[in-house]
């Protein structure tokens, strides 16, 4: 009961402060923060959640609410989120590194419902570690280091090499990106054939992938320090107005409720 306690106890202190947390590498992307209500959204990349100390509620749109600890969202489905201002992380994986397969493995004893699939458990350990400080945030890429091996070791399945080394080529000039055909020329498919495959592995349109890919290098330069306006215009956005835009329909919530505060 005591450790109970104390759990909740830091969990509600976590929540006065509304800090934060976000890692980025290459072709990962992790973030940790209380959350509240998080509009109609959807992703460029597949994502597995974790609450850090609690379940959320998740809904996939047109579906019914459904509470879970863990969940793995394809990329490309429209959903929306109940968290109740508690802690939860996302763990976005690009196709430069592999599918959504990849991340099933860190759900325990999973479900699929209306295309998401959801769990009572799952692999959020070493996450929880970094929101409480008992991992520097120095060690955020070696913990997902472990934590993908885990994963990609029990999912056989791999994305096709042309769709990740086109991905890879697109995230190098995210914010001028590459033409369409230039892509599918080097990839050495025809325009639609390419379309098709690219929509088939990744689970978005090209051009829908392409927006994830900007939105994704202007908030590394946030997080490294630039301002909006700054990291908008490095990222290829026309001014802050479209960044804010894109984030709230990417992400279900304005950008200041995730960036403006992060944990140093």
């Amino acid at each position: 009961m005591d450790a109970s306690r104390d759990l909740y106890k830091r969990a509600a202190e976590q929540r006065k402060t509304a800090d934060a947390l976000w890692h980025l590498d290459t072709g990962r992307m992790l973030f940790i923060a209380p959350l509240w209500h998080n509009h109609v959204h959807q992703h460029g990349a597949p994502v597995f959640l974790a609450g850090m100390h609690d379940r959320f509620e998740l809904r996939v749109e047109g579906g019914g609410w459904q509470s879970c600890r863990t969940a793995v969202i394809p990329a490309g489905v429209a959903h929306e989120l109940q968290v109740h201002g508690n802690p939860v992380a996302g763990l976005y994986l690009e196709p430069s590194i592999d599918g959504v397969h990849t991340l099933l493995p860190l759900l325990r004893h999973r479900r699929e419902i209306n295309g998401v699939l959801t769990s009572a458990g799952g692999e959020y350990a070493l996450i929880r570690e970094l929101w409480e400080g008992r991992t520097g945030l120095a060690s955020a890429g070696l913990l997902l280091n472990d934590l993908l091996c885990f994963s990609s070791a029990r999912a056989p399945a791999r994305m096709d090499t042309r769709i990740t080394a086109s991905v890879a080529a697109l995230a190098r000039v995210a914010e001028a990106p590459l033409p369409l055909a230039r892509l599918a020329a080097d990839a050495g498919l025809s325009v639609s054939r390419f379309q098709h495959l690219f929509s088939r592995q990744v689970g978005v349109p090209f051009r829908r992938y392409r927006a994830w890919a900007r939105m994704r290098v202007a908030i590394e330069a946030i997080v490294a320090g630039a301002n909006f306006t700054a990291a908008s215009h490095a990222a290829g956005f026309s001014d802050q107005s479209h960044f804010n835009h894109d984030f709230r329909r990417t992400f279900g919530a304005p950008p200041s409720v995730s960036l403006a505060r992060l944990r140093e």
